[in-house]
């Protein structure tokens, strides 16, 4: 390192950083007016793909070429990433006819990739290339070619690849997503996809998944007394209790906040019906709705429980907020 590095200061660390952003961002919007009908080609090349994408590039693209593999993979359009090194090397193999190759490189002029273009050709797969120079071989070769050229690279002596790379980046994320909805992909299918994380339990978890059922919902008739709902609520611990008409279905609730109201007016629970204390109407959620629908259900209402309903109002389960967090979905 050498002595200049000591003439930084805080303030002129910031004035970089900000540099480097508006630099940055200026090269995603550059974009914008670029995006024309070489990048549905794209999109239709890839969506008459029969195989997949084989995503490649060396050095910094390569790094960036890989995100874009996963995400195009994440979001519908199946995707892997091949270094461009190794490809020369026997990863060629892994390309076939019916796949789509997306190759990354600012110069277009990387050897790596260029060595590996006929290989692609004589396969029979196809090639879309994102580079900075629309007169480069990767560009002449490509059957699509997608321009990401920037004015400049945030880098101060304007060698790193920084700008060029978030261009790379920002682009694959665009074609990624027009590809998501091209295909109608819904946060169902993102949900398979991502099975292992809270996303997936989120997005994949219904109410039926995680409510209590059974001995386990407590409930009483309508017709019973005070002291019948209260034994019932002690006994299975959720806090509340659903009441009942004689055909099943749901008239009211009885929750802890009823209690406290109740007891506060002093009445004779001795003989006091549970119906006229209980509230009546109360929110409900289907089996079959998303965990996630009932947690925002239950923050809108600021209520801490949910009693499960089908759709003639019949109680099939129950659950609060403490099931949706043993289930990991909040």
């Amino acid at each position: 390192m050498n002595d200049r590095s000591s003439k930084a200061t805080p303030s002129s660390a910031l004035e970089l950083a900000r540099k480097v952003l508006a630099i940055e961002a200026e090269a995603i919007t550059g974009l914008v007016p670029r995006l024309d009908d070489r990048f549905l080609e794209a999109v239709g090349l890839i969506l008459a793909c029969r195989g997949r994408v084989v995503v490649s590039g060396i050095g910094k693209s390569g790094h960036i070429a890989r995100k874009i593999a996963s995400t195009l993979a994440s979001t519908g359009t199946p995707a892997f990433f091949v270094h461009a090194a190794e490809a020369g090397h026997g990863d060629l193999g892994m390309i076939t006819r019916g796949d789509v190759m997306l190759a990354l490189s600012n110069s277009g002029q990387s050897d790596e990739l260029i060595t590996i273009i006929p290989l692609i050709k004589r396969q029979g797969a196809k090639l879309i290339a994102f580079t900075g120079n629309p007169d480069s071989m990767l560009a002449r070769e490509a059957d699509v070619h997608l321009d990401t050229r920037v004015e400049q690279e945030a880098c101060p002596l304007n060698l790193a690849p920084t700008a060029s790379t978030t261009a790379m980046l920002a682009l694959g994320d665009a074609l990624a997503i027009a590809l998501l909805d091209a295909r109608g992909f819904d946060a169902e299918d993102f949900a398979r996809s991502h099975p292992g994380g809270t996303l997936g339990r989120r997005l994949l978890t219904h109410v039926s998944d995680v409510m209590r059922t059974g001995d386990n919902v407590p409930l009483v008739r309508d017709t019973a007394l005070f002291s019948e709902a209260l034994l019932e609520m002690s006994k299975k611990g959720l806090g509340m209790t659903a009441i009942l008409d004689a055909g099943e279905r749901v008239v009211g609730i009885f929750t802890d906040g009823d209690l406290r109201r109740t007891l506060e007016r002093a009445p004779d629970t001795r003989v006091l019906k549970i119906d006229a204390v209980m509230t009546r109407n109360p929110r409900t959620i289907e089996p079959n709705k998303l965990a996630a629908e009932a947690v925002e259900l239950m923050e809108r209402y600021k209520i801490n429980a949910l009693l499960v309903v089908t759709e003639s109002g019949e109680l099939v389960g129950a659950l609060n907020m403490h099931d949706l967090f043993r289930a990991k979905v909040i």
